[in-house]
């Protein structure tokens, strides 16, 4: 069998509670005279305590630190951005996000794909994005390609 553990069998853990500094007792033990208080000013007399944040008169830092402004939304969808021109110069017969980010055309961290219409398409290409300009899709389709919404 085992034995009961009572509450008397507690104890803290070894070296975790240590005897407080007992101060004002005689100059023999260390924390005499002054009492770890200094010698004069302001944190030497009786009452004073520090307000949080303050740092003995000296400007404190969280007053030292610009105001944020606004926030962050984890809800943004980082577009990557591309013109019918630059995707007539890859060459490419399908494009979307993946194979741009593969290629290096659009940043690692882009989520959704908008296409625009700045410049001349002449080769069929299904390109398969989030957004696109009434343009850019024009363009696809006359040259013989799909717009594909994702």
């Amino acid at each position: 069998m085992s034995e009961q553990i009572t509450l008397e069998d507690l104890r803290p853990a070894e070296g975790s509670t240590s005897k407080t500094k007992r101060v004002g007792r005689g100059r023999a033990s260390g924390h005499g005279k002054t009492s770890c208080r200094g010698n004069n000013g302001e944190g030497q007399r009786s009452g004073r305590s520090s307000k949080r944040g303050f740092e003995g008169g000296q400007m404190p830092g969280y007053r030292q630190m610009p105001k944020l402004k606004g926030f962050t939304n984890f809800n943004a969808i980082n577009y990557a951005e591309i013109n019918i021109s630059d995707i007539a110069k890859s060459g490419l017969k399908e494009v979307d996000i993946e194979v741009l980010k593969a290629c290096k055309k659009a940043h690692s961290s882009a989520d959704e794909l908008r296409v625009l219409g700045n410049g001349e398409i002449s080769n069929a290409v299904t390109v398969k994005a989030r957004y696109f300009t009434p343009s850019a899709k024009e363009k696809i389709e006359q040259a013989g390609g799909k717009a594909e919404l994702v």
